[in-house]
């Protein structure tokens, strides 16, 4: 008997369907993976399942009985748990307080224990094996990948039946990737069941038994996964067949140095960076976790502070906020690497997070052009093909697909023609994916110098006309043409140059 078994679920929002004839099933013991674009409805279902979603219509049953929690506690409280991309972690209060919040165990006269609280933490890091940082440090000060583990330790902290993994290996590095791939796998042969939603085929075909794929709301296929080609579910998935996912690169660099770093240092993690951008080119940046990406991009975009020497486009410039960064054509704008907490406000229109940082370019004399900011925001839905169902939609209800493109939106109404990509197609779909390549290929014929970091590492290798690769903070090896390789890059992050 399947442990779940969900037929004709519809759910609208408004004039919005996002699902409209979805069903699934799946059993106990199995790793069951979900997929299909962003927009398609899998976000939307897990949210039915895990009580924080009410459906319009359609039936569930949970262990052959019917199942309608009508809130988050109900739906855990039948052994659902649900650890979703989108972190729902406390910053100011620490993992252990995150793990247990509201579950706290409790003395005699009601005050939390927290040595009992952090004990219980112990003990479930060891139980699952789980890589996770000190019960006592603050949830603010860990890392992006740092925080999703603290969120699947969340998720299995309540011993559930049922756990919904939803792209949470999309910031995880490879060893932490390989663990919760092994958990997932041992969880099943438990027999919990698992339902495991990724844009990373590899990682489905690695521990998934069986494939459904939504599109557009509604189931379209279920496959055995060893039954089943890459091609066939990507078809499944966009309703086509796809001609390929990378773009063909033509280099478009000119012999222009858009940006030149000489030493730049950030604190102990990135010291003495000299390293040139052309316009018109796509530089990937590559390297271990943690060697120091992520401090050279937020230094160019004034986040960090740094030493050393910064030129853009020829000119010495001094980058302390982003607001230096943001100087119009000739500066820098950047997609960071985590969408809803620093990429857009959630609560606020598409149209509003688009225009927000650009008012000046539909202002005159201190009074707003509506027709003028109407322009700007028509461009932007058209060229990036934004899916939303008008401007004024709010921005937290786009797939995540959509947010991204949103984002890319604001990056390109700045006008700067600096770029910082950092990690912009994490917990995207295939058919996004492909869109962003294209226009990163699109901007940098236009003139545009890009950046661009991916913990995907043959994007970069399929998409970047050099690769800059970090060892330990430092800059190992900057390679091009045939020396772009997996091989490559991994011998020069991981291994320092012999002597001759």
């Amino acid at each position: 008997m399947d442990l779940i078994e969900a037929t004709g679920i519809t759910k609208r929002y408004g004039g919005i369907t996002a699902l409209s004839d979805a069903n699934f099933r799946a059993s106990a013991g199995e790793v069951h993976a979900l997929l299909g674009e962003n927009g398609a409805g899998k976000s939307t279902f897990i949210q039915i399942l895990a009580g924080i979603v009410r459906p319009n219509g359609g039936t569930l049953n949970l262990n052959g009985s019917t199942f309608r929690p009508g809130n988050a506690r109900e739906a855990q409280a039948a052994g659902i748990s649900a650890v979703f991309q989108e972190l729902s972690l406390v910053p100011d209060l620490t993992v252990a307080e995150n793990i247990w919040f509201r579950r706290e165990p409790l003395s005699a006269v009601g005050m939390v224990r927290k040595d009992r609280e952090r004990q219980a933490t112990l003990d479930l890091f060891e139980r699952y094996r789980i890589p996770a940082p000190s019960p006592d440090r603050e949830v603010r000060r860990l890392t992006l990948a740092e925080r999703q583990i603290v969120e699947i330790a969340k998720g299995l902290s309540r011993a559930p039946s049922v756990l919904i993994l939803d792209e949470a290996t999309s910031a995880l590095p490879p060893r932490e990737t390989d663990w919760l791939l092994g958990l997932a796998t041992q969880l099943a042969e438990e027999g919990m069941l698992v339902i495991y939603i990724s844009h990373r085929l590899a990682e489905v075909r690695q521990i998934a038994q069986r494939i459904t794929v939504f599109r557009n709301g509604a189931t379209v296929a279920t496959h055995d996964t060893s039954a089943v080609d890459d091609d066939t579910i990507i078809a499944d998935m966009l309703g086509r067949r796809m001609d390929r996912l990378y773009p063909e690169r033509i280099s478009t660099a000119t012999d222009r140095v858009a940006l030149r770093l000489r030493g730049l240092s950030v604190g102990s993690r990135l010291a003495d960076i000299d390293l040139e951008l052309k316009e018109g080119e796509v530089m990937g940046v590559a390297g271990l976790q943690g060697h120091g990406q992520r401090e050279l991009f937020q230094s160019l975009f004034g986040i960090s502070r740094a030493r050393g020497e910064i030129e853009l486009w020829g000119k010495p410039s001094t980058i302390r906020s982003p607001r230096d960064a943001l100087i119009g054509r000739d500066g820098i704008a950047l997609v960071p690497e985590d969408r809803r907490s620093h990429g857009l406000l959630l609560t606020k229109s598409v149209r509003e997070n688009l225009t927000l940082s650009v008012i000046p370019r539909f202002t005159r004399f201190g009074l707003l052009s509506k027709g003028r900011e109407r322009a700007l925001v028509d461009e932007m839905l058209r060229t990036l093909q934004i899916k939303a169902g008008t401007p004024d939609q709010l921005a937290g209800t786009l797939s995540g697909g959509n947010q991204q493109k949103v984002i890319f939106g604001k990056m390109l109404l700045t006008q700067s023609r600096i770029l910082l990509l950092y990690d912009p197609t994490r917990g995207i779909d295939v058919g996004t994916k492909g869109e962003i390549f294209r226009l990163m290929r699109d901007l940098a014929a236009k003139g545009y110098a890009i950046l661009f970091y991916s913990s995907d590492l043959p994007e970069i290798v399929n998409v970047a006309d050099r690769v800059a690769v970090l060892r330990n903070g430092r800059l190992a090896a900057t390679l091009s043409g045939d020396e772009i390789s997996e091989h490559r890059i991994l011998r020069e992050a991981m291994f320092e140059a012999r002597a001759a």
